[in-house]
């Protein structure tokens, strides 16, 4: 048997899918659509981890056993809170700066993220921040990562204000953007892999899966549960917004990819979810500042974009994200976040996912063209199941409250999208959690080189030797911090470096153009997509993909003639090979 319904897998056949949730959500709203509202929960000691109703809520049992138990027992105002998963301002749950909460009272009228929790009785919250070249800092409107042990702390106390909610005995949600690469969240005192780029690159799924199995046990370990990652966007136009966070242009190649990357996320212990449905990489524009449009038909999107997805959904992915996409061919107009044909009809009908669909940011301008309850309740109908990063909970809150009460959302799909949630919960309750003392462990830190080894690529030039000696290594501007990396793992591996008068490395990373390439560098390396090095001179040119310092370790290995450079470059670049490494 492939797995059940609520593993997040496709079931046996569509026909025994559709019977099931029919029948448990028939039984929810039947128990559930007269339930007198819940008084404000009481506060309980800290750390507690069960709501007023725990020892009947939560019987022993599978996952879905336990969520059906549990949303039969809850209010209106406690199901409406656990299909919201929004931002906060502040690295602490309970003590905040006075500007972090100022923040929060313009987004939610409270102090503290804690309070936010109680007073929403929220489902989950995502942990924000960006960094230089970072393409999704437009909607990350504060920053609440610094270190392991302050991410730690601050996830601990949101579990304890969520403990004492209703929904309680179900683990609370905690999200985070670490996809690696450009889009990283947390970078100090974890291991840090390549881009998924660089995955794709390296082309080996075992490779992939081993060390985002690294990846989600440090998640875990941080109290960090949900990741919203891998992008399963295939590459199929030089997007800037995607680019090196999707694992290549090949829908096979990456699809492998995907699966990996979620079977070793899940392994570690934390909720893969594959991003964005139906396909990001199929349009250039950004959805961070626009509607992008996908002017491909429905049979080139079946084979070009969804092979990914359906490979994410094979290997047990928990969540999907729906992206603020126009798919012209299947809903004109209509962004995918609010699609009920893509959400309904095609991902879960077609593609069979009954995991938890999450919007991509609430906040980022297709998703604000409706106030924020309006835009909640158009979500939850088209078949969101969380809503992720509203631009303001108290209105998205009341909004679905009224929605509920007035009879437009129907209770039997917020039960439905409930139930969806807190079987999530209960199965990650299930998975394993890593101690603190895992982060960035030799064990970990070794599967990361591993992969940003497999990917470094030659395009131009011999396949391997060492470069001549000494070394000067330069880059575009904002880079030092690479730079310096580069040089360590280059004096490391015996390779003699100075400031200047060297055989000139020349680094180029995201953002890069013509302008930022050198004439005179003997050898080019791009730390990104690869496009501009189509119009670099040099005799050598290289990619790693990434900047991380995995990758530059991997890179001197090849400079000094201590490696063979066995990546593929995983898109095209015109007028180079993908290798001059043979096939």
């Amino acid at each position: 048997m492939r797995g059940s319904w609520w593993d997040g897998r496709r079931a046996d056949s569509p026909a025994t899918r559709q019977r099931a949730v029919a029948a448990l959500t028939a039984l929810l709203v039947s128990g559930c659509s007269d339930t007198p509202d819940r008084p404000e929960p009481t506060p309980g000691p800290t750390g507690a981890s069960a709501g007023p109703n725990a020892p009947s809520a939560t019987p022993p049992g599978d996952p879905a056993a336990r969520a059906a138990a549990l949303v039969a027992t809850l209010s209106d105002e406690d199901l409406v809170g656990q299909v919201l998963m929004p931002y906060a301002y502040g690295d602490s749950a309970t003590k905040v700066s006075p500007g972090s909460a100022a923040g929060n009272q313009a987004l939610a009228n409270v102090d503290t993220p804690a309070e936010m929790v109680a007073k929403y009785r929220l489902g989950g919250l995502i942990l924000v921040g960006f960094s230089a070249d970072d393409p999704t800092k437009g909607n990350q409107e504060t920053t609440n990562v610094d270190n392991p042990k302050q991410v730690h702390e601050l996830t601990a106390g949101l579990r304890a204000a969520a403990g004492r909610l209703a929904a309680g005995p179900a683990p609370f949600l905690v999200g985070t953007d670490q996809e690696y690469g450009v889009v990283t969240r947390i970078t100090d005192g974890v291991t840090v892999l390549p881009s998924a780029l660089a995955a794709g690159a390296a082309d080996d799924p075992k490779l992939t899966e081993d060390a985002w199995r690294a990846a989600g046990a440090e998640l875990a370990a941080m109290g960090i549960n949900v990741d919203f990652a891998p992008v399963a966007d295939v590459l199929a136009t030089r997007s800037t917004v995607i680019g090196s966070r999707s694992y290549g242009a090949d829908p096979k190649r990456t699809a492998a990819q995907v699966g990996g990357a979620v079977r070793g996320l899940q392994a570690g212990g934390v909720a893969a979810t594959l991003k964005h449905f139906p396909g990001h990489g199929h349009s250039a524009d950004d959805s961070h500042q626009d509607l992008p449009v996908l002017t491909q038909s429905a049979a080139a999107l079946a084979s070009g974009a969804w092979p990914p997805f359906t490979a994410g959904i094979d290997a047990g992915a928990m969540a999907v994200m729906s992206g603020h996409l126009d798919a012209r061919a299947i809903d004109p107009g209509t962004p995918a976040t609010f699609s009920h044909k893509l959400l309904t009809d095609v991902l879960r009908g077609q593609l069979g996912f009954q995991g938890v669909v999450i919007t991509d940011g609430m906040n980022m301008p297709p998703a604000k063209r409706w106030a924020p309850g309006e835009a909640a309740v158009r979500a939850l109908k088209a078949g969101n199941d969380l809503i992720l990063m509203t631009p303001n909970v108290g209105q998205a809150y009341d909004g679905l409250l009224a929605a509920l009460r007035g009879g437009s959302l129907p209770r039997a799909r917020l039960v439905e999208a409930v139930t969806r949630v807190l079987t999530m919960k209960f199965r990650l309750a299930g998975l394993p959690t890593a101690p603190m003392s895992t982060l960035n462990t030799p064990a970990h830190r070794s599967a990361a080189e591993a992969l940003a080894a497999g990917a470094v690529t030659v395009l131009r030039g011999a396949c391997g030797g060492a470069v001549r000696g000494p070394v000067t290594v330069t880059s575009s501007g904002g880079r030092d911090g690479t730079r310096a990396a580069l040089t360590a793992a280059l004096t490391a591996a015996g390779v003699s470096v100075k400031p200047s008068g060297g055989t000139v490395v020349h680094l180029v990373g995201y953002g890069d153009g013509d302008g930022d390439l050198r004439a005179d560098a003997a050898v080019t390396v791009a730390m990104d997509t690869p496009y501009v090095l189509a119009r670099a001179k040099s005799p050598t040119l290289l990619a790693t993909y990434s900047s991380s310092r995995a990758s530059m370790t991997a890179l001197a290995a090849v400079l000094a003639g201590k490696a063979r450079p066995g990546g593929r470059s995983p898109v095209t670049v015109p007028g180079l090979p993908a290798t001059t490494c043979g096939t």
